[in-house]
């Protein structure tokens, strides 16, 4: 039988119900399409409440990251103030006044011969505003003789304006000065929608007409020549995008432009975007808005820009980079004329002004003075010492204002002295050029506060802050804490005998400790006085000693208190060993300052300190550092100190003092110098300013340089530029002024051979009288005339 063929199962028909549940291939198409629809829909949809969510959220919250603005102290003008025709001129010039002809308006100011007129610039400070006045003084022989309040409040104390002294800055280093709508001029908010969106009053984010004008010129220049996008989108793509060139962020721009405009008027998207603008580089900080512009150009606020200055401001949102009047003058002048020309076409300014305004210069400050940290050895300082009260998030985002002590006159005599003078002394030594580096301090005596510091040959170096940071060891300087302790240990007075023979102490080790005295000669039994006036080691050695190494050790801690332990201990700072006698112990200029300033206070002690006040960006005070005293030594011993320390300038290793300065002015300090002559140190005090001076290597090596050849010439500068009054200790009842002999240390009459006149306590005094031999005149009587 043969094989059957496969078998084939018979074909079923499809219902008509079957071929409806599968559907025909074209409506499948249709619901995917309609599904992929709904996902894209779904998921713009998310993106849209997402970039709403973006465009709410930043717009109502912290908008910017505000930098804290530090101020120094405002110039004070009244009758009989020191000040020359000159460091007046440079006073408002540092303040950006204008030098014109007429005065029409604040920030301006004229001179003839000795008759200065201004208009001063309101300000908020923490405990009063000064409202604008025009003024006009005389100033002649140093000094303002009068002064008369032309318009404006009546007033016989007129403070400027405080200069901006610095930022500090958040670290994406964008800077601005926050200014409302009101702020500005009609004119700039006009010039800039004219300029830069015409449509903006009536569009909704977006402006076609202008995307249709754009396109058209650019289709006829063969190339982009002029852009589309609104003021709406320029803010949003500054405010919340990155410069990235792609479709999908040139979209997400456009939508967040419509919902910006959803959300908040015309008027708060227009102040947003004054703030917002980037307008131009100052070192690494972006400067941002109007009101930061306005004085980093200009020197000015906001709303006292004239024509041309408002034309310029306007033509660098186009490109500040591009557009630099400082780098590109020309071009910049070329880019003005342009939007001036728009602000005729739109009738926002005459003809006349027009041309004025064409012709004018570009009226931009000079560079220099445009860095936002023009003094970084200060804002180092003031740093420090707010960060004890605020956290550095506070201080580069939340818009504070830092109130200083700042001085500007002080704190150019003191970048002056030291840079001119450090040039002088490689010259004349035939020193490599650079190779000296100092620092200067100089203090308010009686406040404590810090006028000037100079941490650097190179004022602008933002780099190692020698005033601060710089310990060095101090030599002589020391000597006289070792005398004042001998004074108030009741065993001695000036007139005491002290022996300046050599010494030689074994330490523990069996290492010997034989100091010399810089001449490397010995002068056998000296007065005390002498001992501190000519800086004799083995005299200062032996005197410590015999006080004892802890009474000194314990008078430096109470003269300079906290700002000498702040970081160190007490045994780290002041080591109680016999070196400290001669300065062994490393201290920076700063903490010099606190122990002489404590001396020159009348045994006072007053922590040092940079800041006033501080105030929040509505000048709202949060905090005011009020002067702190404390009394650490008698005031009769200080007095006394006082004198000796008078003596080194007048008789002693200082007395080149008197080649320069008046003789008739008081003046006090001491030189110091450290072994191989590696640090020449000076501290010095008037009435009114204590200035410590620090000169040497950072390498440490050897100088050919004393406290006398190095930093006192330093110094003498300084008190050359700085107006200064000499002092006059007051004497209490205790003090009295005898006549004695130099070598006995009796008590002579006046007239007398080798006599000189010294101050004593009436309990503590020599009671036995030489025998006098009569001379021509007294060997040394200068202090008659303090007495």
């Amino acid at each position: 039988m043969g094989k059957l063929p496969p078998m084939k199962k018979p074909r079923r028909r499809k219902s008509s119900h079957a071929k409806s549940r599968q559907g025909s291939p074209k409506g499948s198409l249709w619901r995917r399409v309609l599904l992929g629809l709904g996902i894209l829909v779904g998921i713009f949809i998310g993106w849209v409440v997402y970039l709403n969510y973006v465009v709410v959220n930043k717009f109502e919250g912290h908008k910017w990251s505000l930098p804290a603005q530090v101020y120094g102290q405002p110039l004070s003008l009244f009758v009989g103030q020191t000040i020359s025709r000159e460091e007046l001129r440079q006073e408002l010039e540092t303040l950006d006044y204008r030098w014109v002809e007429r005065i029409s308006g604040p920030g301006q100011a004229s001179l003839r011969g000795n008759r200065f007129e201004l208009q001063t610039r309101g300000f908020i400070f923490w405990d009063k505003t000064e409202p604008s006045r025009r003024i006009a003084l005389r100033v002649q022989g140093g000094v303002i003789q009068s002064l008369r309040v032309l318009t404006g409040p009546s007033t016989r104390l007129l403070r400027l304006q405080p200069p901006l002294i610095g930022a500090i800055s958040p670290r994406h280093s964008e800077n601005r000065s926050l200014v409302k709508l009101q702020d500005i001029s009609q004119l700039l908010g006009e010039t800039l929608l004219a300029v830069e969106d015409r449509d903006f009053l009536d569009h909704a984010g977006l402006s076609p007409r202008a995307i249709a004008r754009a396109f058209w010129v650019n289709l006829q220049a063969g190339r982009i020549v002029q852009g589309g996008s609104t003021l709406t989108q320029q803010l949003v793509k500054n405010f919340y995008l990155s410069h990235e060139r792609s479709l999908v962020r040139k979209a997400q721009e456009a939508i967040m432009s419509l919902l910006l405009e959803w959300h908040y008027s015309k008027a708060e998207i227009f102040e947003t975007y004054l703030n917002e603008v980037y307008l131009g580089q100052s070192g690494p900080h972006g400067v941002h808005g109007f009101g930061l512009g306005a004085q980093h150009y200009f020197g000015k606020p906001v709303g006292q820009l004239n024509v041309a200055e408002t034309a310029l401001l306007v033509g660098l949102v186009k490109g500040a980079s591009y557009y630099n009047p400082w780098r590109h003058p020309e071009r910049a002048k070329r880019r003005r004329n342009l939007v001036v020309e728009v602000m005729l076409d739109q009738g926002l300014i005459s003809g006349r002004q027009a041309k004025q305004a064409q012709t004018a210069g570009l009226g931009v400050v000079p560079y220099q003075r445009r860095k936002l940290n023009n003094n970084p050895a200060y804002m180092d300082l003031v740093r420090r010492q707010l960060r004890q009260d605020y956290s550095d998030e506070v201080l580069s985002n939340e818009g504070l204002q830092i109130f200083t002590a700042f001085s500007s006159r002080a704190q150019r005599a003191a970048e002056k002295a030291l840079q001119q003078r450090l040039k002088k002394l490689e010259a004349g030594y035939q020193l490599k050029a650079d190779s000296l580096q100092g620092s200067i301090v100089i203090t308010d005596v009686g406040t404590g506060e810090l006028l000037a510091l100079v941490g650097d040959r190179n004022p602008q170096f933002a780099g190692f802050n020698r005033a601060i940071d710089a310990y060095r060891p101090i030599g002589s300087l020391v000597k006289p804490v070792v005398y004042l302790a001998a004074l108030e240990s009741e065993n001695y007075h000036w007139a005491s005998s002290i022996s300046d023979a050599p010494v030689t102490v074994e330490g523990g080790d069996g290492s010997l400790w034989q100091p010399r005295n810089f001449s490397r000669e010995s002068h056998g039994q000296v007065p005390m006085i002498e001992g501190l006036m000519n800086s004799y080691n083995q005299a200062t050695a032996r005197l410590g000693m015999l006080v004892g190494l802890d009474k000194v050790q314990a008078l430096m801690v109470r003269l300079g208190g906290d700002d000498l332990l702040r970081e160190r201990s007490v045994d780290e700072v002041v080591p109680a060993y016999p070196a400290m006698l001669l300065g062994a112990s490393s201290l920076s200029p700063l903490q010099v300052s606190a122990i002489y300033h404590s001396l020159a206070n009348d045994g006072v002690r007053v922590p040092l300190r940079a800041i006033r006040a501080v105030t929040d960006a509505e000048g709202k005070l949060l905090s005011r550092y009020q002067l702190a005293i404390e009394p650490v030594v008698n005031q009769d011993k200080n007095y006394l100190l006082q004198y000796g320390l008078q003596a080194v300038l007048q008789q002693g290793t200082a007395k080149r003092v008197y080649q320069t300065l008046p003789n008739t002015m008081a003046l006090a300090g001491k030189t110091g110098t450290t072994n191989q002559q590696r640090d020449s140190w000076f501290a010095g005090f008037s009435d009114d300013h204590l200035a410590v001076v620090w000169v040497g290597r950072d390498d440490n090596g050897q100088t050919p340089l004393t406290g006398a050849s190095g930093a006192l010439p330093v110094w003498i500068d300084v008190f050359s530029a700085l107006p200064s009054k000499g002092f006059r200790p007051q004497a209490s009842e205790n003090i009295v002024a005898r006549w004695v002999n130099r070598e006995s240390g009796l008590l002579s009459d006046e007239g007398c051979e080798n006599v000189v006149l010294l101050p004593f306590e009436k309990h503590n005094m020599p009671r036995q009288r030489s025998q006098c031999v009569r001379a021509a005149g007294s060997t040394w009587d200068w202090f008659k005339g303090l007495w």
